[in-house]
């Protein structure tokens, strides 16, 4: 079951597109290894300010955007955690959230798609121009770099939320490449953990 949309009651505002990753202090998503080398990320991630950081994030979004790894990856550990009575209460809140809320999934290819209330698409920058134009809440981007990288160049990311690690991985991917196209941002909200990572959100400044 999708979770509801909100009120039509009223004018409803802009549907913000909020893109959310964690990041090493050189600017790393993932490290060596590869897509799946992120254990760096781990203890950072499971924090009290972390997990507040999660929910606030998510508390007004009605669609999540993800590239297929993201979905994968996603889909083989949070349905176990909505459906545990043991886990964090956070982290099932979210579990259950991502569960509901409708699931856009970025790839060329045509994956199985057994999440409930996910659908397939292969241009982000189409589908939140569409989405935009629809009733709802925010459209977050859940880690998936090449749907941030996507739509940062189109201009269709309002808010980049970043989770800096105080970690020095020394290889791996970056978020930004250099030809990402020159934008402004305002910092709007900060938070630091028990690790030392800090929480970092961001709005886009109009051209």
């Amino acid at each position: 079951m999708r979770i509801h949309e909100q009120s039509s009651d009223g004018p409803q505002p802009p549907r913000r597109v909020v893109s959310n990753i964690s990041m090493s202090l050189d600017g790393r998503i993932n490290g060596r290894g590869g897509d799946f080398d992120m254990g760096w990320i781990v203890p950072h991630a499971v924090t009290e300010v972390a997990r507040e950081h999660l929910t606030r994030m998510t508390k007004d979004a009605t669609t999540a955007l993800l590239g297929r790894k993201n979905y994968e990856g996603f889909g083989s550990y949070w349905p176990k955690v909505a459906d545990d009575e043991n886990a964090e209460p956070r982290d099932r809140t979210f579990a259950q959230w991502l569960g509901a809320v409708e699931k856009v999934v970025f790839s060329t290819t045509a994956p199985q798609l057994t999440w409930t209330n996910s659908r397939l698409s292969n241009d982000p920058v189409q589908e939140v121009r569409r989405l935009r134009g629809e009733p709802g809440g925010d459209i977050v981007v859940l880690s998936s770099s090449s749907v941030i990288r996507t739509l940062l160049a189109a201009s269709e990311v309002d808010r980049l939320v970043i989770q800096l690690c105080p970690e020095i991985v020394g290889g791996g991917a970056r978020l930004f490449a250099d030809d990402a196209p020159q934008t402004s941002w305002f910092l709007s909200g900060q938070s630091v953990g028990a690790t030392g990572a800090t929480y970092l959100t961001y709005e886009r400044r109009a051209p």
